[in-house]
């Protein structure tokens, strides 16, 4: 199953969007809350049920002890967001300060996801939060960048309106650079509509050179409850939200699946001689004056 890694260039929504998606899977999912800014989910949707104990800041004193170390630590500090135990959350920092202390913790962290994707089948969604560059490369401290680097899929999640399109159209030269240069290659980057304002997924991926690979829906009454937590809201478990977002997971994997075909058998080379023949053939095949 893929590796998903959700940016935005400022306030797209990528946390409520990445937790729909782990939410909405047929699958066992996960969700990696990695924003170098802190994490929201604990606060807001959990209402204060998990504790500053648990989560991924304790990751980064077991990966100096070892990759055994690393991997108990990642899983006693999942938190089951559903009584199956099929949604997980592996729950952000609860201050941005303690974003220092990752930076060598990223690829081994990166290991242990594609190890929970490949081998276990979950679908592993990474919120990165707000990109954040420079000399034109990806921050080393406020951004997750090794887990970028090695995300089966990179989708920058945009709103359908002028100022969002215009916010992201800075960061694609920059964050297509850094995949070709560092990572899974230029094709792992696709866009995530979230269909706010005027602007249709044509449009959009017009307008940016990459494509939409999935549109979810403006549906505030969800968003409210993965922002807030609480009670449900009415027909929540039919809303437009999950139901686009379950969609979404599997067109990710489509996605990701076109890209290894492609990979193992790239396209053949094209043959000069062999197509001033088909030329000369298709001309002989026409019409006789």
């Amino acid at each position: 199953m893929p590796v998903t890694a959700l940016v935005s260039a400022k306030s797209s929504g990528v946390t409520t969007t990445a937790l729909a998606l782990t939410l909405a899977s047929k699958r066992p999912s996960l969700l990696a809350e990695c924003d170098p800014a802190g994490g929201t989910i604990r606060a807001g949707f959990l209402q204060g049920e998990v504790g500053a104990g648990f989560g991924l800041y304790h990751l980064a004193t077991a990966e100096r002890t070892g990759p055994d170390a690393l991997a108990h630590a990642f899983a006693s500090h999942l938190w089951s967001m559903d009584q199956a135990g099929h949604r997980k959350l592996l729950p952000g920092l609860t201050d941005p300060g303690q974003a220092a202390a990752l930076t060598r913790t990223w690829p081994a962290l990166s290991d242990v996801l594609h190890v929970l994707a490949d081998d276990a089948g979950y679908d592993v969604f990474i919120d990165a939060g707000r990109l954040a560059l420079e000399s034109g490369h990806l921050h080393p401290t406020l951004t997750p960048a090794p887990l970028l680097h090695q995300a089966d899929l990179v989708l920058l999640v945009v709103r359908g309106t002028e100022q969002s399109l215009t916010l992201a159209r800075h960061l694609i030269d920059p964050l297509r650079t850094e995949l070709t240069e560092r990572g899974n290659g230029p094709e792992a980057l696709g866009l995530l509509l979230i269909e706010d304002g005027p602007y249709r997924a044509h449009q959009v991926a017009d307008a940016l050179k990459v494509p939409v690979l999935a549109a979810l829906p403006a549906d505030p009454a969800t968003a409210d409850y993965f922002t807030t937590g609480g009670r449900p809201p009415r027909g929540y478990g039919r809303s437009p939200l999950l139901r686009h977002a379950r969609t979404a997971t599997e067109q990710f994997e489509a996605a990701v699946s076109r890209r290894e075909i492609q990979r193992q058998y790239p396209p053949r080379a094209a043959n000069p001689q062999l197509a001033g023949v088909l030329q000369r053939l298709t001309e002989r095949s026409g019409p006789r004056g």
